[in-house]
């Protein structure tokens, strides 16, 4: 079994274990990807996973991102996902973002967006850095930092 296998299936393991330890009955789904290792959440009682902004499944998220960091090919991250939860936000947050910098570029002022946790502002630096025109620096300290988005100044 190569590396990458093996890792996704310690991390699957080890999924399971807490979960089954939390008491919530749900699968684990273990997805390679370009950039992360995409965990999907499956069954029906993880509803308290999305309580309150989704705090259980940040806190989950920043556990496994912890745990296997170093294990992790370079930029990469450990994304946990219940009902598809994540990929809304993570749409919504970047259609924000692309406003934001469309702001920045009409404007000439600086955009800020936040407080964010260290997933979201990387899903903004990279919408912003889908656009030429526009960049982004976290400013601010711990784990809640502002994203300043500002536009390039042509010259």
């Amino acid at each position: 079994m190569n590396a990458e296998a093996e890792l996704k299936t310690r991390v699957e393991g080890f999924v399971e274990e807490l979960l089954s330890a939390l008491a919530l009955p749900l699968q684990p789904v273990v997805n390679e990807q370009a950039d992360c290792l995409r965990i999907q959440l499956n069954g029906d009682e993880g509803e308290v996973l999305l309580q309150k902004r989704a705090a259980a499944l940040d806190a989950l998220q920043h556990v496994l991102n912890a745990i296997f960091r170093r294990e992790l090919p370079e930029h990469h991250r450990v994304v946990v996902d219940y009902r598809d939860f994540r990929l809304g936000k993570d749409e919504e947050l970047r259609q924000t973002t692309r406003l934001l910098a469309d702001r920045a570029k009409q404007t000439g002022e600086p955009q800020e967006l936040g407080p964010l946790n260290a997933y979201s502002r990387r899903v903004v630096h990279l919408a912003v850095s889908e656009d030429p025109d526009v960049t982004s620096e976290s400013i601010g300290d711990a784990l809640l930092k502002t994203v300043i988005i500002t536009a390039k100044h042509r010259g």
